[in-house]
Protein backbone atom coordinates (compact mmCIF):
# COMPACT_ATOMS: atom_id res chain seq x y z
CA UNK A 1 0.00 0.00 0.00
CA UNK A 2 1.00 3.40 -0.68
CA UNK A 3 1.76 5.86 2.13
CA UNK A 4 0.15 9.13 1.18
CA UNK A 5 0.87 12.57 2.70
CA UNK A 6 0.55 16.40 1.21
CA UNK A 7 3.51 18.96 0.76
CA UNK A 8 4.74 21.07 2.97
CA UNK A 9 3.85 20.56 6.64
CA UNK A 10 6.35 19.72 9.98
CA UNK A 11 7.39 16.58 12.52
CA UNK A 12 6.68 17.97 16.16
CA UNK A 13 7.62 15.74 18.61
CA UNK A 14 4.46 13.16 18.87
CA UNK A 15 4.38 12.96 22.83
CA UNK A 16 1.59 10.22 22.39
CA UNK A 17 3.53 7.38 24.00
CA UNK A 18 2.11 8.43 27.67
CA UNK A 19 -1.62 8.41 26.71
CA UNK A 20 -1.68 6.05 23.21
CA UNK A 21 -1.52 2.25 25.42
CA UNK A 22 -4.61 3.62 27.73
CA UNK A 23 -7.91 2.07 27.35
CA UNK A 24 -10.55 5.35 27.05
CA UNK A 25 -12.51 5.26 30.48
CA UNK A 26 -15.61 6.29 31.18
CA UNK A 27 -16.04 8.70 34.03
CA UNK A 28 -19.70 9.33 35.09
CA UNK A 29 -19.46 10.29 38.50
CA UNK A 30 -20.22 13.99 37.59
CA UNK A 31 -22.36 16.00 39.81
CA UNK A 32 -22.94 18.87 37.93
CA UNK A 33 -22.50 20.28 34.15
CA UNK A 34 -21.89 23.61 32.58
CA UNK A 35 -23.14 23.33 29.07
CA UNK A 36 -22.32 26.55 26.94
CA UNK A 37 -25.71 26.69 25.04
CA UNK A 38 -23.56 27.73 21.66
CA UNK A 39 -21.02 25.14 21.29
CA UNK A 40 -21.47 25.13 17.21
CA UNK A 41 -20.35 27.18 14.10
CA UNK A 42 -23.05 28.90 12.89
CA UNK A 43 -26.75 30.70 14.39
CA UNK A 44 -27.13 30.97 17.82
CA UNK A 45 -29.54 28.86 19.95
CA UNK A 46 -31.48 29.96 22.86
CA UNK A 47 -32.52 28.08 26.29
CA UNK A 48 -35.49 26.12 26.18
CA UNK A 49 -35.66 25.73 29.95
CA UNK A 50 -35.46 27.88 33.27
CA UNK A 51 -34.37 27.77 36.22
CA UNK A 52 -35.40 25.17 38.64
CA UNK A 53 -36.83 22.62 35.83
CA UNK A 54 -36.36 19.10 36.41
CA UNK A 55 -34.67 17.28 33.06
CA UNK A 56 -33.99 14.03 31.95
CA UNK A 57 -30.47 12.99 30.27
CA UNK A 58 -30.23 13.27 26.84
CA UNK A 59 -33.59 15.87 27.17
CA UNK A 60 -33.56 18.98 24.68
CA UNK A 61 -33.13 22.07 26.65
CA UNK A 62 -31.82 24.45 24.01
CA UNK A 63 -32.98 25.32 19.68
CA UNK A 64 -33.43 27.64 17.61
CA UNK A 65 -34.83 27.64 14.51
CA UNK A 66 -32.37 28.16 11.33
CA UNK A 67 -29.99 26.08 8.87
CA UNK A 68 -26.73 26.72 11.08
CA UNK A 69 -28.18 24.93 13.98
CA UNK A 70 -28.13 21.99 16.34
CA UNK A 71 -30.05 21.31 19.46
CA UNK A 72 -27.95 21.11 22.88
CA UNK A 73 -29.65 18.26 25.20
CA UNK A 74 -28.86 17.79 29.20
CA UNK A 75 -25.51 15.28 29.46
CA UNK A 76 -26.76 14.36 33.18
CA UNK A 77 -30.02 14.35 34.56
CA UNK A 78 -31.10 16.63 37.87
CA UNK A 79 -32.40 20.27 38.21
CA UNK A 80 -31.50 23.60 36.73
CA UNK A 81 -29.62 25.14 38.73
CA UNK A 82 -28.60 28.30 36.72
CA UNK A 83 -28.58 30.26 33.59
CA UNK A 84 -25.69 32.60 32.89
CA UNK A 85 -22.22 33.31 31.20
CA UNK A 86 -19.50 31.51 32.55
CA UNK A 87 -16.15 31.20 30.81
CA UNK A 88 -15.26 29.21 27.98
CA UNK A 89 -12.27 27.21 26.15
CA UNK A 90 -11.91 30.02 23.42
CA UNK A 91 -10.96 32.86 26.69
CA UNK A 92 -14.59 34.46 26.16
CA UNK A 93 -17.54 34.23 28.30
CA UNK A 94 -20.86 32.40 26.68
CA UNK A 95 -24.49 31.79 28.36
CA UNK A 96 -24.66 28.61 30.05
CA UNK A 97 -27.23 26.34 31.20
CA UNK A 98 -25.88 24.71 35.03
CA UNK A 99 -27.28 21.59 35.74
CA UNK A 100 -27.04 19.65 39.17
CA UNK A 101 -27.29 15.98 39.69
CA UNK A 102 -30.51 15.83 42.40
CA UNK A 103 -31.54 12.61 44.33
CA UNK A 104 -34.56 11.42 42.93
CA UNK A 105 -34.19 13.44 39.46
CA UNK A 106 -33.09 10.24 36.82
CA UNK A 107 -33.61 8.68 33.52
CA UNK A 108 -32.85 8.89 29.56
CA UNK A 109 -34.94 10.43 27.44
CA UNK A 110 -33.55 9.26 24.23
CA UNK A 111 -35.21 9.26 21.05
CA UNK A 112 -36.19 6.24 19.25
CA UNK A 113 -34.00 3.98 17.14
CA UNK A 114 -33.69 4.62 13.60
CA UNK A 115 -32.39 2.53 10.87
CA UNK A 116 -30.01 4.74 8.60
CA UNK A 117 -30.15 2.31 6.02
CA UNK A 118 -34.46 2.23 5.43
CA UNK A 119 -35.42 5.73 5.82
CA UNK A 120 -35.73 8.27 4.06
CA UNK A 121 -32.44 10.93 3.38
CA UNK A 122 -34.47 13.87 5.21
CA UNK A 123 -35.25 11.81 7.54
CA UNK A 124 -31.69 10.88 8.17
CA UNK A 125 -30.16 14.09 8.08
CA UNK A 126 -33.41 15.32 10.73
CA UNK A 127 -32.24 12.74 13.13
CA UNK A 128 -28.25 13.78 12.66
CA UNK A 129 -29.60 17.37 13.69
CA UNK A 130 -31.78 16.03 16.32
CA UNK A 131 -29.37 14.93 17.68
CA UNK A 132 -27.25 17.72 17.94
CA UNK A 133 -24.45 16.42 16.01
CA UNK A 134 -21.40 18.55 15.45
CA UNK A 135 -17.76 18.35 13.82
CA UNK A 136 -16.36 16.26 16.92
CA UNK A 137 -12.81 16.95 15.62
CA UNK A 138 -12.33 20.74 16.40
CA UNK A 139 -14.27 22.90 14.10
CA UNK A 140 -17.94 22.43 15.46
CA UNK A 141 -19.73 22.51 11.76
CA UNK A 142 -23.47 21.34 12.17
CA UNK A 143 -23.37 17.49 11.09
CA UNK A 144 -26.56 17.83 9.09
CA UNK A 145 -25.29 20.62 6.81
CA UNK A 146 -22.31 18.91 5.87
CA UNK A 147 -24.20 15.93 5.06
CA UNK A 148 -26.50 18.11 2.83
CA UNK A 149 -24.19 18.69 -0.37
CA UNK A 150 -24.99 20.60 -3.30
CA UNK A 151 -22.57 18.51 -5.41
CA UNK A 152 -22.02 15.11 -6.04
CA UNK A 153 -20.13 13.33 -3.56
CA UNK A 154 -17.56 10.82 -5.15
CA UNK A 155 -15.69 10.45 -1.51
CA UNK A 156 -16.65 10.28 2.14
CA UNK A 157 -13.20 10.01 4.05
CA UNK A 158 -13.29 9.36 7.75
CA UNK A 159 -10.51 11.33 9.69
CA UNK A 160 -8.43 9.59 11.81
CA UNK A 161 -5.41 11.26 11.19
CA UNK A 162 -4.97 12.84 14.63
CA UNK A 163 -1.97 14.33 14.28
CA UNK A 164 -1.50 16.56 16.95
CA UNK A 165 0.81 16.17 19.57
CA UNK A 166 -0.16 14.34 22.54
CA UNK A 167 -3.94 13.37 21.47
CA UNK A 168 -4.78 10.20 21.32
CA UNK A 169 -8.48 9.86 21.63
CA UNK A 170 -9.29 9.43 18.27
CA UNK A 171 -6.45 6.43 18.07
CA UNK A 172 -8.04 4.37 20.95
CA UNK A 173 -11.68 4.82 19.29
CA UNK A 174 -10.76 3.12 15.94
CA UNK A 175 -8.89 0.40 18.25
CA UNK A 176 -11.58 -0.07 20.50
CA UNK A 177 -14.70 0.46 18.30
CA UNK A 178 -13.65 -0.17 14.82
CA UNK A 179 -16.91 -1.56 14.32
CA UNK A 180 -18.67 1.92 14.61
CA UNK A 181 -16.08 3.70 12.81
CA UNK A 182 -16.48 1.43 9.66
CA UNK A 183 -21.04 2.06 10.68
CA UNK A 184 -20.42 5.30 10.80
CA UNK A 185 -18.32 6.28 7.65
CA UNK A 186 -21.47 3.43 6.00
CA UNK A 187 -23.91 5.91 7.20
CA UNK A 188 -22.40 8.91 5.91
CA UNK A 189 -21.95 7.26 2.58
CA UNK A 190 -25.83 6.20 2.42
CA UNK A 191 -26.54 9.61 3.46
CA UNK A 192 -24.63 11.66 0.72
CA UNK A 193 -24.65 8.69 -1.95
CA UNK A 194 -21.08 8.36 -2.20
CA UNK A 195 -19.66 5.57 -3.88
CA UNK A 196 -16.79 5.19 -1.91
CA UNK A 197 -15.24 5.09 1.77
CA UNK A 198 -11.93 6.02 2.78
CA UNK A 199 -10.77 5.84 6.31
CA UNK A 200 -7.24 7.68 6.85
CA UNK A 201 -4.69 6.35 9.31
CA UNK A 202 -1.28 8.25 9.94
CA UNK A 203 1.55 5.40 10.06
CA UNK A 204 1.96 6.11 14.11
CA UNK A 205 -1.23 4.84 14.47
CA UNK A 206 -0.82 1.66 12.36
CA UNK A 207 -1.81 -0.97 15.11
CA UNK A 208 -5.53 0.04 13.85
CA UNK A 209 -5.29 -0.79 10.92
CA UNK A 210 -5.90 -4.15 10.45
CA UNK A 211 -8.50 -3.77 13.15
CA UNK A 212 -10.12 -1.05 10.94
CA UNK A 213 -9.77 -3.96 8.21
CA UNK A 214 -11.20 -6.90 9.91
CA UNK A 215 -14.01 -4.53 10.95
CA UNK A 216 -14.69 -3.69 6.77
CA UNK A 217 -14.52 -7.26 5.87
CA UNK A 218 -16.93 -8.73 8.07
CA UNK A 219 -19.32 -5.35 7.87
CA UNK A 220 -22.47 -6.23 6.59
CA UNK A 221 -22.25 -2.99 4.55
CA UNK A 222 -19.58 -4.27 2.92
CA UNK A 223 -21.20 -7.67 1.90
CA UNK A 224 -24.01 -5.35 0.60
CA UNK A 225 -21.68 -4.13 -1.83
CA UNK A 226 -20.33 -0.76 0.07
CA UNK A 227 -16.75 0.26 -1.18
CA UNK A 228 -14.76 0.73 2.07
CA UNK A 229 -10.82 0.64 2.54
CA UNK A 230 -8.30 1.79 5.02
CA UNK A 231 -5.76 4.51 3.57
CA UNK A 232 -2.47 4.81 5.78
CA UNK A 233 -0.92 8.24 5.74
CA UNK A 234 2.67 9.48 6.49
CA UNK A 235 3.07 11.00 9.94
CA UNK A 236 3.00 14.56 9.73
CA UNK A 237 1.15 17.81 10.81
CA UNK A 238 -1.14 19.08 9.96
CA UNK A 239 -2.32 15.93 8.16
CA UNK A 240 -5.71 16.00 10.04
CA UNK A 241 -6.24 19.40 8.62
CA UNK A 242 -9.56 18.32 6.06
CA UNK A 243 -7.79 20.17 3.01
CA UNK A 244 -4.47 18.40 3.45
CA UNK A 245 -6.33 15.72 4.11
CA UNK A 246 -8.20 15.48 0.81
CA UNK A 247 -5.18 16.80 -1.36
CA UNK A 248 -2.82 13.38 -0.07
CA UNK A 249 -5.92 11.18 -0.58
CA UNK A 250 -6.97 12.13 -3.38
CA UNK A 251 -4.47 14.75 -5.47
CA UNK A 252 -7.54 17.50 -5.46
CA UNK A 253 -6.98 20.58 -3.81
CA UNK A 254 -10.29 22.42 -2.62
CA UNK A 255 -10.43 26.09 -4.16
CA UNK A 256 -9.84 29.15 -2.23
CA UNK A 257 -12.69 29.88 -0.42
CA UNK A 258 -14.43 27.06 -1.34
CA UNK A 259 -15.46 23.45 0.50
CA UNK A 260 -14.48 19.62 0.29
CA UNK A 261 -17.79 19.21 -1.45
CA UNK A 262 -16.28 21.02 -4.42
CA UNK A 263 -14.18 18.66 -5.46
CA UNK A 264 -16.00 15.72 -4.57
CA UNK A 265 -15.27 14.77 -0.76
CA UNK A 266 -17.06 14.50 2.52
CA UNK A 267 -14.90 14.44 5.60
CA UNK A 268 -15.86 13.19 8.70
CA UNK A 269 -13.61 13.29 12.10
CA UNK A 270 -13.97 9.37 13.44
CA UNK A 271 -15.61 10.44 16.56
CA UNK A 272 -18.34 12.17 14.92
CA UNK A 273 -18.88 8.66 12.95
CA UNK A 274 -19.32 6.63 16.07
CA UNK A 275 -21.48 9.55 17.35
CA UNK A 276 -23.86 9.22 14.78
CA UNK A 277 -23.77 5.35 14.87
CA UNK A 278 -25.65 5.77 18.36
CA UNK A 279 -27.84 8.45 17.62
CA UNK A 280 -29.46 5.63 14.46
CA UNK A 281 -28.95 2.42 16.46
CA UNK A 282 -29.58 3.90 20.14
CA UNK A 283 -31.62 7.58 19.59
CA UNK A 284 -28.66 9.01 21.81
CA UNK A 285 -28.22 12.20 21.17
CA UNK A 286 -24.45 14.01 21.48
CA UNK A 287 -24.42 14.06 25.37
CA UNK A 288 -20.75 13.02 26.17
CA UNK A 289 -17.67 12.54 23.62
CA UNK A 290 -13.81 11.38 24.42
CA UNK A 291 -11.01 12.86 24.81
CA UNK A 292 -7.90 13.12 26.08
CA UNK A 293 -6.17 14.37 29.20
CA UNK A 294 -2.39 14.71 29.59
CA UNK A 295 0.62 16.96 29.68
CA UNK A 296 4.27 16.84 31.27
CA UNK A 297 2.72 18.68 34.33
CA UNK A 298 -0.43 15.49 34.07
CA UNK A 299 0.56 12.81 36.63
CA UNK A 300 -2.06 10.82 35.57
CA UNK A 301 -2.85 10.57 31.41
CA UNK A 302 -5.89 9.16 30.71
CA UNK A 303 -8.13 8.93 27.19
CA UNK A 304 -11.79 9.33 29.26
CA UNK A 305 -15.56 9.84 28.29
CA UNK A 306 -17.44 12.61 30.24
CA UNK A 307 -20.55 14.30 29.93
CA UNK A 308 -21.32 17.26 27.57
CA UNK A 309 -20.22 20.32 30.40
CA UNK A 310 -17.99 18.38 32.86
CA UNK A 311 -15.81 20.93 34.70
CA UNK A 312 -11.92 19.90 33.99
CA UNK A 313 -11.47 21.29 37.71
CA UNK A 314 -14.11 18.55 38.61
CA UNK A 315 -12.59 15.75 36.83
CA UNK A 316 -9.22 17.09 38.57
CA UNK A 317 -10.83 17.00 42.36
CA UNK A 318 -12.62 14.08 41.50
CA UNK A 319 -9.44 11.67 40.72
CA UNK A 320 -10.07 11.68 36.73
CA UNK A 321 -6.85 12.67 36.34
CA UNK A 322 -4.59 14.36 38.55
CA UNK A 323 -2.22 17.29 37.99
CA UNK A 324 1.51 18.45 39.32
CA UNK A 325 0.44 22.22 40.46
CA UNK A 326 4.03 22.90 40.96
CA UNK A 327 5.27 22.15 37.49
CA UNK A 328 2.79 23.26 35.96
CA UNK A 329 2.96 26.23 33.62
CA UNK A 330 0.03 26.15 30.64
CA UNK A 331 -2.97 24.20 30.06
CA UNK A 332 -4.13 24.24 26.95
CA UNK A 333 -7.27 23.32 25.18
CA UNK A 334 -6.97 21.34 22.14
CA UNK A 335 -3.55 20.03 21.18
CA UNK A 336 -0.48 22.26 21.42
CA UNK A 337 -0.34 23.76 18.17
CA UNK A 338 -4.30 24.44 17.57
CA UNK A 339 -5.04 24.45 21.00
CA UNK A 340 -6.09 27.49 23.35
CA UNK A 341 -4.55 28.15 26.48
CA UNK A 342 -6.70 29.07 29.15
CA UNK A 343 -6.22 30.86 32.88
CA UNK A 344 -7.35 27.87 34.48
CA UNK A 345 -9.13 24.83 34.26
CA UNK A 346 -12.64 25.38 35.89
CA UNK A 347 -13.97 25.19 32.44
CA UNK A 348 -16.17 22.98 30.55
CA UNK A 349 -15.77 20.15 28.45
CA UNK A 350 -17.69 21.07 25.10
CA UNK A 351 -18.70 19.23 21.97
CA UNK A 352 -15.60 20.08 19.98
CA UNK A 353 -13.17 19.36 22.89
CA UNK A 354 -10.63 16.90 21.73
CA UNK A 355 -8.37 17.28 24.74
CA UNK A 356 -6.92 19.20 27.71
CA UNK A 357 -3.02 19.71 28.05
CA UNK A 358 -1.19 19.93 31.04
CA UNK A 359 2.26 21.21 30.29
CA UNK A 360 5.30 21.69 32.45
CA UNK A 361 8.19 24.08 32.49
CA UNK A 362 10.00 21.85 30.60
CA UNK A 363 7.16 22.18 27.87
CA UNK A 364 6.75 25.86 27.91
CA UNK A 365 9.51 28.10 26.51
CA UNK A 366 8.57 31.36 27.00
CA UNK A 367 10.51 33.74 24.05
CA UNK A 368 10.46 37.74 22.66
CA UNK A 369 8.98 37.81 19.52
CA UNK A 370 11.66 39.45 16.89
CA UNK A 371 11.52 41.16 13.85
CA UNK A 372 10.67 38.82 10.42
CA UNK A 373 14.41 37.68 8.97
CA UNK A 374 12.68 36.80 5.58
CA UNK A 375 14.19 33.10 5.82
CA UNK A 376 11.12 31.38 3.93
CA UNK A 377 10.74 28.65 6.47
CA UNK A 378 6.87 29.75 7.14
CA UNK A 379 6.19 29.45 3.12
CA UNK A 380 7.70 26.28 3.08
CA UNK A 381 5.97 24.45 5.95
CA UNK A 382 2.53 25.60 4.83
CA UNK A 383 0.48 23.38 3.65
CA UNK A 384 -2.26 25.47 2.43
CA UNK A 385 0.33 27.17 0.63
CA UNK A 386 0.29 30.58 1.45
CA UNK A 387 2.58 33.00 2.50
CA UNK A 388 2.75 33.76 6.22
CA UNK A 389 5.43 36.70 6.69
CA UNK A 390 3.22 38.41 3.78
CA UNK A 391 -0.07 38.09 5.74
CA UNK A 392 1.86 39.23 8.85
CA UNK A 393 3.09 42.44 7.40
CA UNK A 394 -0.17 43.18 5.86
CA UNK A 395 -2.26 42.59 9.04
CA UNK A 396 0.50 45.03 11.11
CA UNK A 397 0.08 47.78 8.73
CA UNK A 398 -3.79 47.55 8.63
CA UNK A 399 -4.20 46.31 5.16
CA UNK A 400 -6.84 43.93 5.83
CA UNK A 401 -8.10 44.03 1.95
CA UNK A 402 -4.36 43.37 1.00
CA UNK A 403 -4.40 40.23 3.49
CA UNK A 404 -7.46 39.13 2.37
CA UNK A 405 -5.98 38.61 -1.52
CA UNK A 406 -2.88 36.99 -0.31
CA UNK A 407 -4.88 34.28 1.47
CA UNK A 408 -6.16 35.51 4.75
CA UNK A 409 -9.46 33.64 5.34
CA UNK A 410 -7.93 29.91 3.45
CA UNK A 411 -5.50 29.98 6.39
CA UNK A 412 -6.55 27.27 8.77
CA UNK A 413 -4.61 28.55 11.81
CA UNK A 414 -2.70 24.92 12.19
CA UNK A 415 0.27 26.95 13.81
CA UNK A 416 2.98 25.37 11.25
CA UNK A 417 4.64 28.67 10.23
CA UNK A 418 4.64 29.74 14.04
CA UNK A 419 6.06 26.44 14.74
CA UNK A 420 9.17 27.12 12.23
CA UNK A 421 9.72 30.65 12.93
CA UNK A 422 13.13 31.22 14.36
CA UNK A 423 11.90 34.75 15.06
CA UNK A 424 9.15 33.14 17.07
CA UNK A 425 6.74 35.46 15.49
CA UNK A 426 2.90 34.90 17.36
CA UNK A 427 1.85 34.17 13.67
CA UNK A 428 -1.62 32.82 14.34
CA UNK A 429 -2.60 34.97 16.63
CA UNK A 430 -2.29 37.77 13.71
CA UNK A 431 -4.08 35.43 11.71
CA UNK A 432 -7.30 35.08 14.16
CA UNK A 433 -7.14 39.05 15.14
CA UNK A 434 -7.02 39.57 11.27
CA UNK A 435 -9.74 37.73 10.39
CA UNK A 436 -12.27 39.18 13.13
CA UNK A 437 -11.19 42.53 11.98
CA UNK A 438 -11.62 41.97 8.17
CA UNK A 439 -15.19 39.85 9.29
CA UNK A 440 -16.00 42.75 10.87
CA UNK A 441 -15.17 45.25 8.20
CA UNK A 442 -17.50 43.26 5.73
CA UNK A 443 -20.28 43.49 8.07
CA UNK A 444 -20.54 46.93 8.75
CA UNK A 445 -20.51 47.62 4.47
CA UNK A 446 -22.78 45.24 4.02
CA UNK A 447 -25.19 47.29 6.47
CA UNK A 448 -24.12 50.30 4.68
CA UNK A 449 -25.32 48.92 1.62
CA UNK A 450 -28.37 47.59 2.25
CA UNK A 451 -29.09 50.87 4.78
CA UNK A 452 -28.52 53.07 1.08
Amino acid sequence: MAIKTFRGGVHPPEKKDRSGGLAIERWCDIKQVVIPVNQHFGEPIQPLVGVGDMVKRGQKIADADGRMTVPLHASIAGVIKKIEPRALSNNLEGPCIVIEAQEGVSGDDFMAPLDAFTCSKDEALARVREAGIIGMGGAGFPAQVKLAPSKPISVVIANGAECEPYLTIDERTMIERPEDVVEGLAITMKIVSAPEGVIAVEQNKIRAVPLLEKAISSSPRTRAGMKMRVQVMRTKYPQGGEKMLITALTGKEVPSGGLPMDVGCVVQNVGTLCAMVEAFRDGKPLIERGLTISGGACKKPVNVIVPIGALVSDLVAAGATQVNEESLRKVIFGGPLMGVAVPNYAIPVQKNTSGVLFLGKEEVRPAEEEPCIRCGRCMRACGCRLSPALLAVAIETGDYREAEKIGLLDCIECGTCAYVCPAHRQLVQKFRVGKQVLRTIKQKEKEAQNAR
